[in-house]
């Protein structure tokens, strides 16, 4: 259990930590879209080699398949539902649309690091969607020796540029800095409770129920990366961030070879 512990806050630290520069700290849009680009790429090979094709071959194609679409399915409804609560706090803020926009207009110039919409209640939605499903099976993957080093790798390279470029945009839009930082050491909290049940309670589940966590964790972090990170990545860094997307992805295949 003690492993669990350590391995939960190892993976989760990158989420507070991301947060505490995000909140802190102005970079270029550049930098911010190189490292969400990064973070996808290794988010790329983790839904690939440790999700899907795990839940293929513990639970068969067709729990692979509901699983992943499931997840794909609950992603954008979420977003979608946290872009709606921004969009009223901004609106409360602001007395009228026609202010908010003109004032996320005047954020979005004046600040380097501010990223548009919601992007940073969908990235925190993102972390926790497809975070859980992944941190139970690191946990359950520190109970079959085979170490979950990998893993827990391509989790903290996902999760420290999501929590920083999240929390820029919610600092771009007038959230406080404690605010911030709450809800992203709140997500980090489930994410070592989720280490800690996958490596006790699950450690001895079928091979077919651990199946579906898997394939949901797979269509979440497809439908983030399609719905959210990418395009944002894109939006900001142009072309170039394709090489911080291959960068991710080889040295997390890379580790996944280990």
């Amino acid at each position: 259990m003690g492993e669990a512990i350590v391995f939960g806050v190892i993976a989760s630290s990158a989420l507070v930590l991301g947060a505490l520069v995000g909140a802190r700290v102005q970079f270029p849009k550049r930098v911010l879209a190189a490292m969400l680009a990064f973070a996808a790429g290794a988010l790329i090979t983790a839904l690939t080699f440790e999700m899907f094709e795990d839940s293929y071959e513990q639970g068969g194609i067709w729990r692979a398949v509901v699983g992943l679409a499931v997840g794909a399915v609950v992603f954008p409804l979420v977003s979608m539902g946290l872009d709606r609560m921004a969009e009223g706090h901004r609106k409360d803020d602001h007395g009228s649309e026609k202010l908010d926009t003109d004032a996320a207009a005047r954020d979005a110039a004046a600040s380097p690091a501010s990223v548009s919409g919601a992007a940073g209640l969908a990235l925190l939605a993102a972390a926790t969607l497809d975070g859980i499903p992944e941190n139970l099976v690191l946990g359950v993957s520190l109970t079959e020796g085979s170490g979950g080093i990998a893993l827990l790798a391509a989790i903290f390279a996902a999760n420290f540029p999501e929590a920083l470029v999240g929390s820029a945009s919610l600092r771009a839009q007038g959230r406080s800095n404690a605010f911030i930082l709450g809800i992203w050491t709140i997500c980090a909290v489930l994410l070592v409770f989720a280490v800690v049940i996958g490596a006790g309670p699950l450690s001895s589940s079928t091979p077919e129920t651990l199946s579906l966590p898997l394939a949901f964790a797979a269509g979440a972090v497809l439908a983030a990366l399609a719905d959210t990170i990418m395009p944002e990545a894109y939006e900001h860094g142009g072309p170039t961030v394709a090489l911080s997307t291959a960068a991710g992805f080889g040295l997390s295949f890379f580790l996944a070879t280990l």
